[in-house]
């Protein structure tokens, strides 16, 4: 497993070229510029945010998550950690974070897992899955993406620790009000964004809040 690499930003947020608040539970689609610099913050603390990548020029090129866990060789994301791409490219490398740890494995939650984990009645909450797809409608800019395309994600902030059997747990967060996380982008992307919704476990504190994405040139 990778071990906490906590890491301050040098950057002045004054600076950025852009900045926006998603606000809880909301989906947002991000075009990032291949030497930019993204800064995710965790406004409120405990706030899962699941993410997407796609190579902007060529969208059959996309995160990877097995690649990303083999490269680095182990399952969370911190400093120095790089997104690595379906055709085993940099998309993505962490240059800072104050919180340390980011899932790779617990996936987005979906209509159909809200079911099976929670209950039936959960089926019709809103979940990351069908923010990713509501993102793709909103957009409005000739993405080709489909729900076909949809793969395993990013969770950042998020804690799903294993256990000693192998399996997995949506703990509470390891985050903090103001906790943030840093990229630099290797390629031209388009960034899909769940602010996670979920009510049913403690990955959000039983109660989703605002994020904010901040760019550098």
């Amino acid at each position: 497993m990778t071990a906490m690499q906590l890491q301050e930003s040098p950057l002045n947020v004054a600076r950025a070229t852009a900045r926006h608040t998603v606000a809880a539970g909301d989906p947002f689609v991000l075009e990032i510029n291949r030497g930019q610099t993204l800064r995710m913050v965790d406004l409120e603390g405990n706030q899962a945010i699941d993410a997407l990548f796609f190579n902007r020029h060529d969208t059959a090129e996309h995160y990877s998550a097995t690649d990303t866990m083999l490269r680095q060789g182990g399952i969370y994301l911190t400093t120095g950690s790089v997104l690595v791409s379906s055709e085993g490219r940099p998309m993505m490398t962490l240059v800072a974070d104050t919180c340390g740890r980011h899932d790779t494995l617990g996936g987005a939650c979906s209509c159909e897992s809200n079911t099976v984990r929670y209950a039936l009645q959960k089926k019709h909450m809103h979940s990351c899955r069908d923010n990713f797809l509501t993102a793709l409608q909103l957009a409005d800019v000739g993405i080709d993406i489909t729900k076909r395309d949809l793969f395993p994600n990013v969770n950042f902030f998020m804690n799903v620790p294993v256990t000693p059997t192998g399996g997995l747990k949506f703990e509470d967060g390891v985050s903090a009000p103001g906790k943030y996380v840093e990229m630099r982008a290797e390629m031209h992307l388009w960034m899909l964004v769940s602010n996670c919704p979920q009510l049913n476990n403690p990955c959000n504190g039983y109660n989703p809040t605002p994020v904010e994405f901040l760019l550098w040139d």
